[in-house]
């Protein structure tokens, strides 16, 4: 077996390699190319896993994101996804050895964080990767949506702007622009590449499916937030709820609950501790279901990363990382000022040590370093080496990504 990287030329190869792996066949695409997929696949950031006689077994790509970090910081990430193996060649070490391969090219290109979703989460901790952002769903009885009045005496500041019913297709350039907002200022979030909504790959609102659009509007005319829908059956179903702030995201909820023929109304991707179930008079009217980790983190290249976020405690932290699959061990210490960390390798002895792993789920904030001790994951080597990984690695805001790729 070797692994070769791919060209454009191997595109058919390629895709109908990764398809054969998932026991599926291709979908058919528009006449100019577009709305699969994997129509935006970049081919010269893919691997192909080749027999001895050339007969191709595994697939392996990665695609070229921004990814938006605690304080607003945006940096590249290679989002890793089309990784197959062949029913037929599966646990030989093929899936091994190509997860090594590109780990090693992403480095050579200079890319110190790679992320993917986990079709099979069981099986990516093992290469480095931990989760870093978790996502749900929120599915609401209509008749028990009534809104609480804000115990605060604090009524929705400003104008509640406006809300416009459009055709998916008739608006991308609205949802690409107020998407792009969005995620700058969202932790967790990746960018979404204009070819993508040119060539309509992904899932709605990105793909072509039909789908209706509520776009909000600030009191000047600008769009400031949307929710693409469909409904079927009495159920509408929200797929997703960009909003640049909580008052726009409140106004599209309410709108999709005030949609007539319409029995219960299913927002996917909220976050599980988002404050829009506090606005209901009746608190379990929001029904919390499918609770699942979505992107998954893996660091690259540790100073760069841990340097690269922004911080908002002051203090140092040495970490004693492994990184099993690929070899590398360290201490590294993380001082952080004024919300700027530096980290170096150092020969001191370390206040906690952690797998690489465990190094990406808590990166962004999403997940506590305490509860990773508690889990046996994490050790500590002193009293107060916890809580202090905790206050140091938290989020300004709390990190989530909605982006499917």
């Amino acid at each position: 077996m070797k692994i070769r990287s791919t060209t454009e030329e191997d595109r058919d190869v390629f895709v109908a390699t990764v398809h054969k792996a998932f026991g599926r066949f291709p979908e058919t695409p528009d006449e100019d190319g577009g709305g699969c997929w994997w129509s935006a696949t970049e081919m010269d950031r893919n691997l192909l896993a080749v027999t001895d006689d050339g007969r191709p077994i595994g697939t392996a790509g990665s695609y070229s994101f921004e990814l938006t970090l605690p304080g607003q910081v945006v940096v590249p990430a290679a989002g890793v996804s089309a990784v197959g193996v062949l029913p037929s060649h599966r646990r030989q070490g093929v899936l091994s050895a190509m997860m090594r391969h590109q780990l090693t090219d992403l480095r050579e290109r200079g890319d110190f964080l790679s992320v993917l979703l986990a079709s099979e989460p069981a099986i990516y901790g093992r290469f480095g990767y931990g989760p870093a952002t978790y996502t749900g769903r929120l599915t609401v009885q209509r008749h028990r949506a009534a809104f609480a009045e804000p115990r605060a005496g604090i009524g929705s500041p400003g104008s509640p702007g406006s809300i416009e019913v459009l055709r998916r297709d008739e608006c991308v350039d609205v949802l690409e622009d107020v998407y792009d907002r969005y995620r700058r200022a969202q932790p967790g979030a990746l960018s979404r590449p204009p070819r993508w909504w040119a060539l309509r790959a992904g899932q709605p609102p990105v793909a072509a499916a039909p789908r209706y659009v509520a776009v909000h509007r600030d009191a000047e005319g600008n769009a400031n937030g949307y929710a693409s829908y469909s409904l079927a059956d009495g159920t509408l179903t929200v797929d997703e709820t960009i909003a640049l702030d909580d008052i726009v995201f409140v106004a599209l909820v309410k709108f999709a609950l005030g949609h007539d023929l319409v029995a219960q109304v299913v927002f996917k991707h909220v976050p599980h501790e988002h404050p829009v179930r506090w606005k209901f008079a009746d608190f379990s009217a929001g029904e919390a279901s499918h609770h699942t980790e979505w992107l998954w983190v893996r660091l690259l290249d540790v100073p760069r990363a841990l340097a690269a976020r922004r911080w908002f405690t002051d203090g140092e932290i040495v970490l004693g990382a492994t990184d099993p699959f690929l070899g590398d061990h360290g201490r590294y210490l993380l001082t952080v000022r004024d919300g700027r960390g530096d980290c170096v390798r150092t020969e001191r002895e370390p206040d906690l040590s952690l797998d690489v792993r465990d190094l990406g789920a808590i990166y962004l904030g999403g997940t506590a370093p305490s509860a990773l001790v508690r889990a046996g994951h994490m050790r500590v080597h002193h009293s107060g080496a916890a809580s202090l990984a905790d206050r140091l690695f938290r989020s300004d805001v709390p990190p989530h990504c909605v982006q499917w790729f």
